[in-house]
């Protein structure tokens, strides 16, 4: 099982690339590139999101068993006005709000639990390992 634990300070985006890079050396060896390509966004956009709406950082960890692989970012906010949900509908012209779209029409699995203090968004892709 292959893994990767990182903690990303709250707004630090410049730690967005890096957790991304660290993700795609986990999976260099997944023979799934299309599904490594596809963890990279919604890892990236949610790492965003806890960047973005969150001044406590983030703890990201991705882990790889058998040929699954699931990613999760905790933020640690106290209170939680509501659970993140995706937009029922995103406007062409919208900057913001795609990130959990992304997420449900592109993993296999995803969701979120609250887990005091604050809430962890995980998704999980389907693939080969090598």
């Amino acid at each position: 099982m292959a893994g990767l634990r990182r903690r990303v300070g709250g707004a630090d985006l410049a730690a967005v690339p890096e957790v991304r890079h660290a993700l795609r050396e986990m999976l260099r060896h997944w023979r799934e590139r299309d599904s490594a390509a596809v963890a990279e966004l919604l890892m990236s956009e949610l790492v965003t999101n806890a960047l973005v709406h969150t001044e406590s950082g983030a703890v990201v960890t991705a882990t790889v068993a058998d040929s699954r692989l699931r990613v999760e970012v905790r933020d640690f906010v106290a209170e939680l006005p509501a659970l993140p949900e995706p937009p029922r509908r995103v406007a062409d012209d919208a900057t913001h709000g795609r990130g959990l779209a992304l997420v449900r029409s592109l993993a296999d699995d995803w969701g979120v639990r609250t887990r005091p203090p604050g809430k962890t968004v995980w998704f999980e892709l389907n693939g080969e390992a090598a």
